[in-house]
Parts: structure tokens; sequence; C-alpha cells
């Protein structure tokens, strides 16, 4: 469905169910050089077992119009200025990789109404190689070379058909190919310059969950042990169950495709546990 965010239209798919804010609201925030479109098997699911559903194209992105936002903080807030659009008052957020910067970055400017944050596939801080903001900027078809060989599990073998007809591998490099020119060093550059991180973590007021890829090249798992202990610490202070952390074996960076059905299942449990410790 089509939602005015700040008099630009904003594409945000419902899982194929008329969207509905009174039910509980699971928001879906893609990566960088994403689209909604990597969380279909995740928000399908969801969309037809009682929530309602947004996976969101952010501005400049897949459905969206606008230029792409230059700065983590800013997509935060024009994440919460789309739920007020669509007339969402709590919703449960779930980021991918600059997603989920983007996730725990809005849960804690507006801890009132942000019920629970699944943050898939994070790292902080989340800085970005030289050579590949390089190449994102001088040469982007060798920067979605690198980032979808990166972004996969060696183990898993390439290009990872689950099943006839359905590449794992050559569907990401398709979704990354359809985004506009220059969405890829603007994602980024965003991801590297954000520095609040651990600000959020500290301030975060609502239950969090943690997945993670075994395998992850680009946000190893190891870079999200300081931002775990610190949602450990403010959910100790705040009376809130301590965070969840979910490792997807012989999985990388891309677990929505990787691991669906760990993902889902995570995702699952964590929607079903009670807000409160």
């Amino acid at each position: 469905m089509l939602v005015d965010v700040n008099a630009t239209p904003a594409w945000a798919y419902t899982g194929g169910c008329p969207f509905d804010p009174a039910r509980p609201v699971v928001v879906f925030v893609h990566g960088a050089q994403h689209d909604h479109s990597v969380w279909i098997l995740q928000s399908r699911y969801l969309a037809h077992h009682g929530y309602s559903v947004l996976a969101v194209d952010l501005p400049g992105h897949g459905r969206s119009t606008g230029p792409a936002l230059g700065s983590i903080e800013a997509i935060a807030d024009w994440l919460l200025a789309l739920l007020d659009a669509a007339g969402v008052a709590r919703a449960t957020l779930v980021g991918h990789s600059m997603g989920a910067l983007v996730a725990l970055e809005a849960a804690a400017r507006a801890p009132t109404r942000i019920e629970r944050v699944a943050l898939v596939g994070i790292a902080f801080p989340m800085k970005v190689s030289d050579a590949l903001l390089a190449a994102a900027r001088d040469d982007e078809p060798r920067a979605l070379d690198l980032i979808n060989f990166w972004s996969h599990s060696t183990i898993n073998p390439r290009p990872g058909c689950p099943a006839p007809g359905f590449s794992v591998f050559v569907q990401n490099r398709r979704v990354m190919e359809r985004q506009r020119p220059g969405v890829l060093i603007n994602d980024f550059t965003a991801c590297n310059a954000y520095a609040g991180g651990f600000a959020a973590a500290d301030a975060l007021a609502c239950p969090a969950l943690f997945v993670l890829g075994q395998r992850d090249s680009m946000t190893p798992p190891r870079q999200a042990r300081e931002l775990i202990d610190r949602c450990r610490a403010s959910a100790a202070a705040a009376g809130l169950p301590a965070p969840r952390r979910v490792e997807a074996p012989d999985c990388g960076h891309v677990i929505m495709s990787e691991r669906p059905d760990a993902l889902l299942a995570a995702l699952r449990d964590f929607l079903a546990a009670p807000v409160v410790a």
C-alpha cells in the first residue's frame, strides 16, 4: 500500500492482507541497497497469523519516491513519521543491517511507540571498509559483486538453490541491481557515519531480540557483543526481559533468505513472549 509520509508517497507491503492498525503491528525495515521484498517470507507469514504488517521501502528504494535519506537518524525520524501516517500507535520494529540501526535508533527516540525491537544482522559500529566505499562510489557493479559474495555463508553451496527455480545468491543480486544509482554509496555512508548505537542501546526501553549469522562476514556476531551487553544493562534497569540472542548456524548476512525458518521461529517466539520481565 502507499502511505504519504511528509507529503511524499512511500510503499509498504502488507503481506497480502488488508492493513489494520488495530491489530498488533510489525514493521520490517530493510538494509542498504535492499527493499521490502527481502522480508517476503517472514512478513507474509505474520500477516496471515494475527499481525498487521508493514514491510517498508525506505525513501529512494524500491517503490518509494523521493531521495534516499543520508543518515540513520533521518531514516529513524522518517520511520516514526510513517507510523503516524499509517495510524499506528505502537509497533514492533524488525530491522536488518542498516535497517537494524534504524530500528534501534527509532526505538530509543520514541520509547512509548515501540513495543519490541528485533535486530537482524546488526553490528556497531557498522563501519564500511575504504575499499568497499570506493567501489560503491566508483564501480557499483564491482561493489555489488563483493557484497553478494560476502553476504552468503561459505558453507552454503553457490548459487544456493534450496529448490528448483530458486537461487538465494542470484535473488539477492537482482534485488540490489534494481535499486537506483547512488543509493548504495548513500546507504553505506550513513552506516559508516552513524555514531549513536551505544547511546540508543543505553536508552532502550523495550524488549530486544538479536538474530545473527554465525558466518556473517559483513556484520560478524562478535561486533554485536557490546551492543547486546548495553541492551542487557538497560533492560535490567527498566525491569524488562534480558535481550534474546539467536545465532543462525552456517549462515551469512542475508539471514532472511539463507535461514528463513530459523529467523521466523525466533520472531514468533519473541512476539509471543511477555513484554515485562
